[in-house]
């Protein structure tokens, strides 16, 4: 159902900053009211925060960059990853009625970059985030939109039922990047596509010194700089049709891959 682009993609200014939604695992020892929020008579969720025991290491869901933070990711998210994720979106020229996934969604401010002949779930574990999802589906009338709470490492779907799964700036904030991407190539149909768009460990060992030691700065925000595309990917049933910058600047890479039967 999705064909991809053969023209030439144009280059982006370099950019950065990372994806504040998140679809991390849960601690199973919290109270469930505490890390799940409460819905309204309506359905709707409303607050959510989870607690941890003090000197405790933050679990990437946990960090105040989620929940405490909301309004600056929603100024800031648009102007570092909007046009990659709309431009990397056009090119697979989503077909009418093709099912979506995206996991890790967050606020929904990436939402607005699929059409509307296709349906699209989005899944995140933050509440308090899928609750400005709601209110901006809601707003703009979209009926081909829908979100749930769920855990990026453990998704509820049955194999193979979307045509395409696509996660922005998410698979680094995640407890255990490998369970994600499984669950991701899980879901997806032999033949769909999958997209993901984030930061992977430069194969530029210079490069990849100098940004790992950052890495006990981002940890504590809640994300990680190491992570390794190929070992991410290994042994993985799908085919990678293109996995590289938009620009030789850039923080991101483009991932895209197709399910293989």
């Amino acid at each position: 159902m999705l064909e991809l682009d053969s023209e030439s993609h144009s280059n982006q200014a370099s950019e950065t900053g990372a994806q504040a939604g998140t679809a991390a695992v849960q601690n199973d020892n919290e109270p469930a009211s505490s890390r799940e929020g409460v819905r309204d008579r309506n359905g709707k969720m409303s607050g959510g925060t989870a607690k941890k025991s003090r000197g405790a290491k933050p679990k990437p869901h946990e960090s105040k960059l989620y929940d405490n933070l909301v309004p600056a990711y929603q100024a800031l998210w648009p102007a570092v990853a909007r046009r990659r994720i709309q431009h990397n979106l056009n090119s697979l020229n989503i077909a009418a009625g093709t099912k979506v996934l995206e996991v890790g969604v967050g606020t929904g401010l990436s939402l607005d970059a699929y059409p509307e002949h296709a349906n699209v779930t989005g899944v995140d574990l933050s509440e308090s985030m899928l609750a400005e999802a709601e209110e901006l589906i809601e707003q703009r009338g979209w009926k081909h939109v829908s979100v749930q709470p769920m855990n990026a490492e453990e998704l509820t779907f049955e194999d193979a039922s979307f045509d395409l799964v696509t996660s922005f700036h998410t698979i680094s904030v995640v407890s255990h990047p490998d369970r994600m991407m499984r669950e991701l190539v899980r879901v997806c149909r032999p033949g769909g596509k999958i997209l993901v768009i984030n930061h992977f460990r430069s194969p530029n060992p210079l490069i990849a010194r100098v940004v790992d030691s950052a890495g006990s700065l981002t940890r504590h925000l809640g994300w990680r700089t190491d992570l390794n595309v190929d070992e991410l990917l290994n042994e993985l049933p799908i085919q990678v049709i293109r996995c590289q910058k938009s620009n030789p600047l850039s923080l991101f890479r483009v991932l895209i891959a197709e399910r293989k039967a």
